[in-house]
């Protein structure tokens, strides 16, 4: 079997987006359409002739719509084989016709959990009917084709414009991979759902699942093949960014993007991150953006060369300015005034990113990475230290600026690759040290990178992101001037570290709470 002649479809949509273009298309065809509630409603309401799936079953939709399609009549027409002679007979003495197309899109059930629904809403957003005609459509596609989304209907269209009103077994076996792809998100999406409402973090069985947004040139090397796909959470950043200008952004424009978002998305004051290879190479916050920008890239200015910029307030013109002063290869923020569009127009090749919102740090959710054979599921870093965590460990407390200096050192740290060292003065990081395989080699990078930047940690605190397993890194620090100290504490040897701390008279404080990230 290789082509099908199209001459009845089943339409049964949630999302009617384009769905009177498309129904008129197949009626210009000539073929039967066939039809349920709402969408039959809107069909006829068009103009186009329509029959209710009830004239085909002989049996009304019940129970709020539970039950309408979940009958041999329907189902008998999508499985049928239409090669087998049996299978004919059967249809012939129950008075079954095929059903040649089926077009269904499902309750939106992701969106109802995105928006928080109550449980009850929740679970009525399950379709059943749905589901079932389009795996029986998919498993039949040698017969059938199948649509599952609006994004296909021209494709479908334009195929049996060329073939006469048939549709080839390429394009429905790809329709059928959709298909089945689709109903296995969805799918995904309820199990974790009815997990989390039983508090349970890890299920037996666990899906991750996305829509396609974008096919990319190509991975972190050009060798590789890659694509980005929405999870459907609608948690504002990369996936609901909306792309006012530039090149087309790259696998790594975009891991490094949503690294920076991420990471000034931890403060409330006006934030700048600038971010290289998934590691900050600036932060800092300022009483403006501006000032905040001209803080971060004082950091590392070098490095900053066509780094990310992600801002944590809607930009304006001054900032901008600044931004482009430097080669920058993307910047993201939740708006931007007229005056800074018009700055950001002139870098045509600046990919500029805007998401009107900022994402909540504390949002719980998964991070995800494949291991051989497997995968390696954990919930998100949402950990947050206050003030009022802290425990002075040295026999000197620290100040209130140093307090400040060294939440924002250990909030920066927490975005960092491991072993993480931060410097940070005046609510900015003066040196960052990130990826080393020793914990000094990133306090010694961390200072080194501070001096070619024309900075001096003198005075600047120094936040670790996990325990300091021995005294040297800190004694790194102080040689270098830093006078305070922030780190998660747990070592066998706290104790010396702190001694080293006391004999050099910095103030040291324990966090309680790690912060690695590979």
């Amino acid at each position: 079997m290789t082509d099908v002649k199209i001459t009845r479809a089943l339409l049964s949509v949630s999302d009617k987006t384009g769905l009177i273009d498309f129904a008129r298309a197949l009626h210009g065809h000539g073929v039967e359409l066939v039809s349920t509630g709402g969408t039959a409603r809107a069909i006829a309401e068009a103009g186009l002739p329509v029959k209710e799936v009830a004239e085909l079953t002989g049996f009304p939709e019940m129970m709020d719509g539970r039950v309408k399609t979940l009958h041999p009549t329907v189902h008998g027409g999508i499985l049928a084989r239409r090669d087998l002679p049996e299978h004919t007979a059967a249809m012939a003495r129950h008075g079954i016709g095929a059903i040649d197309l089926v077009v269904v899109n499902l309750y939106p059930f992701e969106a109802t959990v995105a928006r928080g629904a109550a449980w009850d809403e929740t679970v009525e957003n399950i379709d059943i009917g749905g589901p079932a005609m389009i795996r029986s459509a998919a498993k039949n596609h040698a017969f059938v084709a199948v649509v599952t989304d609006v994004e296909d209907y021209d494709a479908v269209i334009a195929e049996m414009d060329a073939k006469g009103g048939a549709a080839s077994l390429a394009l429905r076996t790809r329709l059928a991979a959709t298909a089945y792809g689709r109903t296995g998100a969805y799918d995904s999406a309820i199990g974790r759902r009815f997990a989390a409402e039983t508090g349970e973090i890890f299920p037996r069985r666990i899906g991750f699942a996305g829509t396609r947004s974008a096919t990319l040139r190509y991975g972190e090397n050009p060798h590789q093949q890659a694509a980005f796909y929405a999870d459907g959470s609608n948690r504002p950043g990369i996936a609901t960014a909306r792309q006012v200008q530039g090149k087309e952004l790259s696998f790594n424009n975009l891991n490094d993007t949503d690294a920076a978002f991420e990471l000034v998305a931890e403060f409330d004051e006006p934030a700048i991150a600038i971010i290289k290879h998934a590691n900050p190479c600036g932060v800092a916050l300022g009483k403006t953006l501006a000032e905040a920008h001209a803080k971060a890239l004082a950091c590392d200015p070098v490095s900053a060369f066509g780094g990310i910029v992600a801002a944590n307030r809607p930009l304006d013109a001054a900032t901008a300015e600044q931004i482009v002063a430097v080669f920058t290869e993307v910047v993201i923020a939740p708006g931007a005034d007229a005056a800074a569009l018009a700055v950001f127009a002139a870098k045509k090749n600046l990919r500029l990113l805007l998401t009107e919102a900022m994402p909540d740090a504390a949002t719980p959710g998964y991070n995800v990475r494949n291991l051989a054979g497997g995968l390696l599921v954990q919930t998100r870093d949402t950990g947050h230290v206050a003030e009022g965590d802290l425990t002075v460990a040295t026999q000197r407390a620290p100040s209130e600026a140093e307090l400040g200096d060294m939440l924002f050192a250990f909030r920066v740290a927490k975005h960092v690759k491991s072993n993480a060292i931060v410097y940070a003065r005046d609510r900015a990081t003066v040196g960052i040290g990130a990826g080393q395989m020793s914990r000094l080699d990133s306090a010694i990078i961390a200072r080194g990178k501070a001096a070619r930047a024309g900075l001096s940690i003198e005075g600047a605190v120094v936040a670790s992101d996990a325990f300091f397993p021995f005294p040297d890194g800190l004694l790194e620090a102080a040689e270098g001037g830093a006078v305070a100290a922030i780190q998660p504490g747990g070592s066998m040897r706290d104790a010396e570290v702190i001694a080293a701390a006391d004999e050099r008279g910095m103030a040291m404080v324990m966090t309680g709470m790690r912060h690695f990230r590979h």
